[in-house]
């Protein structure tokens, strides 16, 4: 760790920008004196029991706040494109290339992929050892999971000779580093991270899904935040699903959820002052949606389907992504043109001045008057754009054709 990158983290301020929820400080604690707690926002922080603590101060050590670890530099491989196995990418958030990444490590067998699953509306860290389990890590869960005991499993398997994915956040890989220490660079452990853009309040989703289960008056049981909807990837569908069969679904333009969350009004505070949304990167991998692709590679966009963007910030994740390469189709791409595309990548976003009036709303009021206060409707330029003229299905097609037109006067 670079001393020159120390500062005081929140185990020592209590300030909640200070703390990413990575649990580092849980991870390496051998007394089992920190526990996370929910907040009133429904963030969970780190609390130190002082009848178990021994002072030792390994908690403040790993912190990425009071320690942030060295990044890769900039220099990376960056690929476009999506698995061949359409059944699989149909079942993934983007273009499956993390699955894609999965069966080849797999392939030497000896392996442990770790992943983020939901359970209802929880989100939870753990591990698979077959990758026929690999579904249940597919798909972004737009919440930040319970790592639990991972980052220990993880440097158990390391020790007992087993070769590891862990797949997780970018504050989550800071916090995996530095309680591994030099195992995070062992050969037998490859490092993915997603683009993250920040995690929202899980009060407002538990009151989202309280009026919804009060509406239809049946139970919830699960809700894909980025559901395809036959081809509609670039809408970002929510699909929720109850237990009598009934499916509700809507695209971004039409949910407050997308809504609040893009004007920044409830993310964790942290996240308003992201250390890691930066082209530097953590992970040996970096995944996300390949936004943009109409306008620099609309050769990639491919009906709408699903498309990733992969940057191998090492020679590692260039080594394994290589070898992945017989399963997938696509391209190289030019990394700066990629971060045009990529503001989690390359800037931070603050928090709208109006967080806090909107927090204290949450909290105090129900999921009607909230939206009834707060959810302004889109402007019609921007619904005629998305619905009628100028989305990006309509780029990528006059784009074909003017393909095709220079094809006939070739």
């Amino acid at each position: 760790m670079n001393e020159a990158k120390t500062q005081k983290g929140y185990l020592e301020t209590y300030e909640k920008d200070e703390c990413f929820g990575c649990e580092a400080c849980i991870g390496v604690c051998a007394h089992t004196a920190i526990a996370m707690h929910e907040d009133e926002e429904g963030f969970r922080y780190p609390v130190i029991d002082e009848d178990r603590c021994v002072h030792c101060g390994l908690c403040n050590r790993v912190c990425p706040s009071h320690n942030m670890p060295d990044k890769n530099p900039a220099d990376p491989f960056v690929f476009g494109g999506h698995i061949k196995n359409e059944k699989i990418r149909d079942q993934s958030t983007s273009g499956g290339i993390f699955s894609a990444l999965a069966e080849t490590w797999s392939k030497d067998g000896n392996y442990v992929i770790f992943g983020a699953y939901s359970d209802k509306l929880e989100v939870y860290h753990g591990y698979i050892t077959d990758i026929k389990d690999l579904g249940k890590f597919r798909k972004s869960k737009y919440s930040q999971s319970h790592v639990g005991s991972s980052y220990q499993d993880v440097r158990r398997f390391i020790k007992e000779g087993r070769r590891v994915i862990f797949s997780g956040t970018p504050c989550q890989m800071a916090g995996l580093k530095n309680v591994l220490g030099r195992l995070f660079n062992s050969e037998n452990l490859l490092t993915i991270e997603v683009v993250c853009e920040g995690f929202p309040s899980p009060l407002f989703i538990r009151k989202y899904v309280e009026k919804l289960q009060k509406q239809e008056r049946d139970e919830l049981i699960s809700l894909d935040y980025r559901f395809k909807d036959v081809n509609r990837w670039d809408f970002e569908c929510m699909e929720i699903s109850f237990k009598n069969g009934k499916r509700l679904i809507k695209d971004r333009w039409f949910s407050p959820f997308w809504v609040f969350w893009a004007r920044r009004l409830m993310s964790r505070p942290s996240c308003e002052k992201c250390p890691f949304r930066t082209p530097q990167r953590i992970a040996d991998i970096t995944l996300g949606d390949l936004w943009g692709v109409q306008k620099y590679c609309p050769d990639l966009y491919d009906g709408n389907k699903g498309a990733t963007l992969t940057v191998c910030n090492t020679e590692k994740g260039k080594y394994w992504f290589k070898r992945a390469e017989e399963f997938v189709t696509g391209r190289e791409l030019d990394f700066s043109e990629a971060l045009k595309f990529q503001r989690p990548m390359r800037v931070i976003v603050p928090g709208s001045p109006d967080r806090n009036r909107f927090m204290n709303d949450l909290i105090n009021l129900d999921y009607d008057r909230i939206c009834k206060k707060w959810n302004g409707k889109e402007p019609l330029k921007v619904l005629w754009k998305k619905y009628i003229w100028g989305n990006n299905r309509q780029v990528v097609t006059w784009y074909k054709i003017k393909q095709g037109i220079k094809k006939l006067f070739r």
